[in-house]
């Protein structure tokens, strides 16, 4: 099989992860810069070149489409589903996951338990928008922020006023949450491949942090998820249209609240963590999918 990796780096973790899943099937794997592509749209035909070279003869691409490049990544992945090549991201998939605001709606219009949020747009009612969510304590979150970075804990209606005030006067979009006080500076990532829960993993914050983040010097450890868990994470994958996603969850007193929906998860910390080989998890379901997708052609 004909595997192509969308990826701006061979080197990252993730990419090489896959790289060595593909290889030790037997596939021949390519890794292509998406931003390095170019496309011609014509009727009928829709090319996609590569340093002037067009890029064919493709089975399935696996989309690593980093926050800063999803609009043009979400065109290169609709230029090969276009001509039959399977994805394990599809581009209004990608588009869907990664506008947090769209998700949370979206999820939460499904029956899919969120964290109570609250979108400010009038700078007039910013306080008494604030009272729509119960405590002092609020989460404010840029809408797109990643790994962390732009998650406040505020301490009080005035401090979480402050906030937006400065997000808003940088024309930066913000959402504010309820804080889970019970979660206790835990989350849970589980990884949904296909229909299953493949690997999960707990994160807790350092002391003094509540993000539990890895990249913000939070630990790991493996855990089982319960039932309920593993129901809501598929469901809500399934939902967004994504084959291959990073479910990040919290532990609250009336059950599992999604946080967000990753279209591209990292690998290094739940394959360092749990001991499960989920590139090749993924490699799996890309051999079934792709040629599900050639029987249908």
């Amino acid at each position: 099989m004909n595997i192509v990796i969308l990826s701006r780096n061979a080197a990252l973790y993730s990419t090489d992860s896959l790289i060595r899943a593909a290889q030790n099937r037997g596939h021949h794997v390519r890794v292509i810069d998406h931003l390095m592509c170019d496309l011609v749209i014509e009727q009928n035909k829709l090319q996609i070149y590569y340093y002037n070279e067009p890029v064919d003869d493709v089975d399935a691409i696996i989309p690593r489409i980093g926050s800063s490049s999803t609009t043009y990544g979400a065109a290169i992945i609709r230029q090969f589903t276009a001509n039959k090549v399977y994805s394990t991201v599809r581009s209004d998939a990608l588009l869907k996951a990664r506008d947090k605001l769209s998700c949370l709606q979206y999820l939460a219009q499904k029956n899919i338990d969120v964290p109570k949020t609250v979108i400010i747009n009038n700078q007039l009612m910013i306080d008494e928008m604030l009272d729509h969510i119960e405590g002092e304590q609020k989460i404010v979150k840029l809408t797109s922020g990643t790994h962390g970075l732009g998650v406040i804990l505020t301490e009080s209606n005035q401090n979480a006023e402050s906030i937006i005030e400065a997000f808003q006067k940088v024309r930066q979009k913000s959402l504010i949450q309820e804080f889970v006080k019970e979660s206790d500076g835990s989350d849970i990532r589980l990884i949904v491949v296909g229909d299953k829960v493949v690997a999960t993993m707990c994160r807790q914050a350092k002391e003094g942090e509540f993000r539990s983040n890895l990249h913000r010097g939070g630990s790991s450890f493996a855990v089982t998820p319960t039932e309920n868990e593993r129901s809501v994470a598929i469901k809500a994958s399934q939902l967004l249209g994504l084959d291959v996603a990073g479910v990040d969850m919290l532990r609250s007193a009336r059950g599992p609240l999604i946080l967000e929906v990753n279209a591209s998860p990292g690998l290094e910390g739940i394959e360092g963590t749990t001991g499960i080989d989920v590139a090749g998890k993924i490699m799996q379901l890309v051999e079934r999918k792709a040629d599900a997708n050639w029987r249908k052609v």
